[in-house]
């Protein structure tokens, strides 16, 4: 059997049984690394070696939580929170409130969809803004699986056509280079192209998580910590609001300028300290309360690392890929396929798609130019088979963002309200839509 298969299938099982998500990536990559043949020594040896390059977005994330706790104290995105809830709280028809649901998601959308280009911080935004939304969705009886689709769908689907900030670099830096670097003749205003009928499968996942299967409200405990209870009893102060102003414009331009986000938080929370909207004796307290929102990403991202090493080095993913060839004979459209389903298993356990483009390519553009593939075609199965575990794997923050916003009190599980509702609602239409596009173009 497969290292890459069982390791993976292992991932998710434990997964799904509620078992860490760390836990279940450190245990699969030892077990895949020994059924590749590996001796133990070679897998620990493989998986330590990885763990370093997933350190840098754990400080990241850490440093990122401690800005967002100080952004929250300030009180400066609890002031449309109150005004909603305020306005909630006179009552309103089922049409008011409709509208009002649509409505924060619709501007989440948009958010989502500028992080990835307008104003480049990726899952940033998502510390900031969410929880203190949390009472208003609360009091909506808004199922936050529609908001965790809502989010993942903008971090995703933007960068897979749009080439523009995060869309450039996997598009131009990565699939791009990549696909011409392995013998497929593509340029840049291709791309696009050649991505459009995977995205409009999640367009209509989309459409359908949110109008259809988490449309009828569900209950929230609306008196949870650091929902409602803050809401009600935050008191807004002008100079703070000044000062979170200046704080959010400074860490932003640094991170934009600089490429750190290491950078930018720090200095946002310097000049929160320096503005008295946190006392010099608080923020130790700040920073362990950011700490804990955000490290458990920055955890699974390292251990991410490290199962990818592993599975490197027991070169499950080319026996995976060569053992296609057998099967299919000269079915293209079945060739199409077994591509998707093996970039779905690769990119699940890895949970990068920007990570994956350079081990699938390296596999795929020469045996979709085998089959007879046009570039276009071959571009938007190495594409799709890349981001499929992006949007619905345990291990990315397409999923640990959402889920970071949304369970600050406890109420959405990472694996039943985030990664399966994102991987029935794009992983599913990325295949068939992939499918189509690799068969047709």
């Amino acid at each position: 059997m497969n290292p890459v298969v069982i390791a993976v299938l292992t991932m998710l099982i434990l997964s799904f049984m509620r078992i860490n998500v760390v836990v279940a990536l450190t245990i699969s990559a030892i077990l895949g690394g020994l059924i590749g043949g590996l001796p133990l020594e070679e897998v620990i040896a493989a998986f330590n070696s990885g763990l370093g390059g997933g350190a840098s977005i754990a400080l990241n994330y850490a440093m990122l939580g401690a800005f967002a706790v100080a952004i929250s104290k300030s009180g400066i995105t609890d002031i449309l929170a109150a005004k909603i809830v305020a306005r909630l709280g006179t009552g309103g028809t089922q049409r008011q409130i409709n509208g009002f649901k649509y409505g924060l998601l619709f501007t989440l959308l948009l958010v989502a969809i500028s992080s990835q280009n307008v104003i480049p911080v990726h899952i940033a935004f998502i510390p900031l803004l969410v929880p203190p939304l949390l009472g208003v969705m609360n009091k909506l009886r808004l199922d936050r699986r529609a908001v965790a689709c809502v989010i993942t769908f903008g971090l995703t689907a933007t960068y897979m056509f749009l080439p523009i900030g995060f869309g450039g670099i996997f598009l131009n830096n990565i699939l791009l280079k990549n696909l011409n670097d392995n013998g497929a003749n593509v340029v840049a205003e291709q791309l696009p192209t050649a991505m459009a009928l995977p995205v409009l499968g999640m367009v209509i996942g989309l459409i359908t998580a949110v109008i259809f299967s988490y449309r009828k409200p569900r209950e929230y405990l609306t008196e949870s910590e650091l929902t409602t209870k803050e809401v009600k009893k935050v008191e807004f102060n002008p100079r703070h609001i000044i000062v979170a102003m200046v704080a959010v414009v400074a860490a932003l331009s640094l991170q934009l300028i600089y490429d750190s986000i290491i950078l930018g938080a720090l200095t946002g929370f310097i000049i929160f300290t320096l503005g008295g909207v946190i006392k010099f004796h608080e923020t130790q307290d700040i920073f362990t309360r950011g700490v804990h929102m955000m490290a458990m990403i920055g955890f699974i991202m390292i251990a991410a690392s490290g199962f990818s090493e592993v599975m490197k080095a027991t070169s499950g993913v080319e026996s995976l890929v060569g053992s296609i060839g057998g099967v299919i004979g000269d079915n293209k459209g079945l060739a199409a396929l077994l591509m998707l389903i093996t970039g779905l298993l690769v990119t699940m356990g890895i949970g990068s798609s920007f990570s994956t483009i350079p081990i699938l390519a390296t596999i795929y553009v020469p045996l979709a130019l085998q089959f007879g593939f046009s570039p276009l075609a071959t571009a938007s199965l190495v594409g799709t088979a890349a981001a499929l575990g992006d949007a619905g794997s345990p291990a990315s923050d397409s999923t640990l963002g959402p889920t970071s916003g949304l369970n600050v009190d406890g109420q959405h599980d990472h694996i039943r309200d985030s990664v399966i509702p994102t991987f029935i609602h794009y992983n599913i239409p990325l295949i068939i839509f992939g499918w189509i596009a690799a068969v047709t173009l």
